[in-house]
């Protein structure tokens, strides 16, 4: 055998070494998914390649990635040539914080120990979370809006989010009550001025200069994030990240959602008040005054208009800029026009460059530049903002990762859909890449034993936001809900349908109600607390949230996750010569992946057993889409019938469950 080979056994055979023996040492379950899949991802490493790893829930992928980077690195230098004094990092990217805070504070330091016990490392993991300017404070700032409010009535949760806590911590994601205009007056800003009096002791100069040391081998950031360093480095910019050899890629199924907000543009109210403050903060306040004068005034003729078109303020009407507020839209673009040319010179270029991407937004929008889907998007308040967001996403991606030619892992629960992973390699810009590998990693969940998925052989077609819909769903989730004890999380893809049965319910269910709306974390931490309560939710909910245990017995999906026709859909629908393939090469796959995503918030553990209820007609036996459900969703046993579901409840639980 070679001597390059050697080494890449050696490096398999540490793999072997790591799983079966030092993990379960220190606690872990031996999982033969677990260990397959690291197989595969140090394959990709030391071959160069890209590797698109769908990974079960339970399996272990971090791990996993973990001890491929780390046996990579080792080994790199005997078995792929690299120099000896090449100390490159690996990136690894994420889309949610939790999951960051997880890896530096949990994972990394655990593996860690672990290996240099068994003398496998020569020195302590160094890991670091880089993040971009907006997630921390300027300590100037800071002092400067603390003097600004110092005698206003400003909501008192909110200004003690700015005093104590920022003294003490400069990182912004930690720090609870925080508004959001503050927050953005308060964080590092997007250009330092070079003679800022706050640079001697300037906390995020310090954090960065800790978080280029060369003994850092593990970068951890978040998808937009690593396009913003591949951004800076396609236009020959100075990086945001240090060098690396390799790229994790985890929650791989938002890479392409990140994109689309990196190579775009978006401008609303909130961004218009913030440019406007800081001019205010130049002694510019007249023009800033204007433009939040001009802004406004152009709003409120696009919400008339808006308002003129019926009650369905959610039709599809609503994404496009009105033809009949054209005038006002040149208008306010001339005004921008003749205020840069006024304010050249006299602000510091990162307020003057956000008021030339405002021209320059709406000009796209004046002669509908073919190269963005441009359409509204309302706000909180019903505001419009501005958006445009590139057609190209899949060859940026090619184009400022995969071309660079560095080996990859993109791996997530939901990467495969019916068909493989036709799907995301088509949305990562893969299509055409000939060095991608696929590895499908099963969860080790035995979902045959654990999980009784049930779809009602009763349901009935009702017309969409009908009386008729509210009442049936809310009659089969009453049912379900007092056959399983409450212990339920009901996921909606409608907020509005999720009201009007939630209110439906309300003196019907013998169980603790709790109801997420956007963002609200205390109620579901208020809900955990609960021993059988039952959790209305929607959105952010389907990922991303972990209910172990009895906790959630009983997960009821009321409609099959199709995407809300956008603009963006409609973009992707022109490429097709027909609905009916766009529908199956796009719209069902988009389904499966997010029916997956909402499915595996059942079973979190091998002990969990849960009975997973669909609602949606075009599921059942005769249903238009029975078949792309089942190819998406683990083996289970089947039911039709609601004394099935009390009858496997019953005989998965002991008694303290109903107590």
């Amino acid at each position: 055998m070679c001597y390059k080979n050697e080494y890449q056994k050696r490096a398999h055979g540490e793999v072997e070494q790591i799983f079966r023996e030092l993990l379960p040492e220190a606690g872990l379950h031996v999982r033969e998914e677990q260990i397959r899949l690291c197989h595969e991802m140090l394959d990709a490493l030391m071959k160069n390649e890209i590797t698109l790893c769908d990974a079960g829930v339970g399996i272990g992928k971090t791990y996993a990635y973990l001890t491929a980077c780390i046996l990579m690195r080792k080994y790199s230098v005997l078995h792929s040539g690299y120099s000896g004094c090449d100390r490159r990092s690996v990136v690894v990217s994420t889309s949610s914080i939790a999951l960051q805070k997880a890896i530096i504070e949990e994972y990394v330091p655990f593996l860690s120990d672990v290996l240099l016990k068994a003398d496998l490392l020569q020195g302590e993991l160094k890991a670091v979370v880089r993040k971009g300017k907006e997630h921390f404070v300027c300590d100037y700032r800071l002092a400067q809006r603390l003097e600004a409010v110092r005698d206003k009535n400003k909501n008192q949760a909110q200004m003690e989010a700015l005093k104590s806590p920022l003294r003490h911590n400069f990182d912004l994601d930690s720090v609870h009550n925080l508004s959001g205009f503050d927050r953005r007056l308060v964080c590092v800003p997007k250009f330092c001025p070079r003679e800022c009096p706050g640079k001697a002791g300037c906390r995020y100069q310090k954090y960065l200069d800790v978080s280029k040391k060369e003994e850092v081998f593990i970068q951890i950031c978040n998808h937009n994030y690593l396009l913003a360093d591949a951004m800076h480095r396609m236009n020959e910019y100075r990086p945001l990240l240090a060098d690396y050899r390799a790229l994790v890629v985890d929650e791989a199924h938002k890479l392409p959602e990140a994109a689309s907000q990196m190579d775009g543009r978006s401008i609303g109210r909130e961004d218009v008040q913030e440019i406007s403050y800081f001019l205010n903060r130049e002694h510019k306040s007249s023009e800033g005054k204007r433009l939040q004068d001009w802004f406004n005034t152009l709003s409120m003729e696009i919400r008339k208009d808006q308002a003129g078109m019926g009650d369905d303020i959610a039709g599809k009407e609503n994404f496009y800029f009105p033809a009949k507020c054209r005038s006002s839209l040149e208008q306010v673009r001339g005004n921008l026009s003749l205020m840069l040319k006024r304010l050249a010179g006299n602000v510091p270029y990162w307020i003057f460059r956000r008021l030339e991407e405002m021209e320059e937004l709406f000009g796209w929008f004046l002669k509908k530049d073919t190269r963005y889907v441009l359409f509204l998007q309302p706000d909180g308040r019903g505001d419009p903002v501005f958006m445009a967001v590139s057609r190209e996403i899949p060859r940026f991606l090619h184009d400022s990762l995969w071309d660079r030619g560095f080996p990859s892992i993109l791996t997530s629960g939901t990467l495969k859909a019916g068909n493989g992973f036709v799907r995301t390699r088509q949305m990562t810009g893969l299509e055409k890449k000939s060095r991608v590998r696929e590895c499908v990693a099963e969860s080790p969940f035995c979902y045959r034993e654990n999980c009784l998925l049930y779809i009602p052989e009763n349901l009935k077609a009702t017309l969409k936001g009908s009386r008729e819909e509210v009442e049936q769903l809310a009659g089969q989730i009453r049912d379900l809900v007092c056959s399983t004890f409450g212990h339920t999380l009901v996921l909606f893809t409608s907020y509005t349908l999720m009201g009007n049965v939630q209110q439906l319910l309300r003196d019907q269910i013998p169980f603790p109600m709790v109801q997420v709306w956007r963002n609200s974390q205390e109620e579901i931490a208020r809900f955990k607390k609960m021993e059988n309560a039952v959790l209305f939710a929607a959105g952010s909910c389907w990922e991303g949230v972990d209910f172990p245990g009895d906790m959630v017995s009983s997960l009821i999906i009321v409609k099959l996750p199709f995407a809300v026709p956008d603009p963006i859909h409609e973009a992707q629908r022109e490429q097709y010569r027909s609905l009916e393939s766009y529908i199956q090469n796009v719209v069902v796959p988009d389904m499966q992946k997010k029916l997956r995503q909402g499915f595996g918030r059942a079973i979190r553990t091998e002990q969990d057993t849960c009975v997973v209820s669909i609602l949606d007609h075009r599921a059942a036996k005769k249903g238009k889409y029975r078949g792309d459900v089942l190819d998406a969703l683990p083996k289970c046993q089947m039911a039709e019938k609601i004394d099935e579901v009390e009858d496997f409840i019953r005989s998965r639980k002991v008694e303290r469950y109903y107590s």
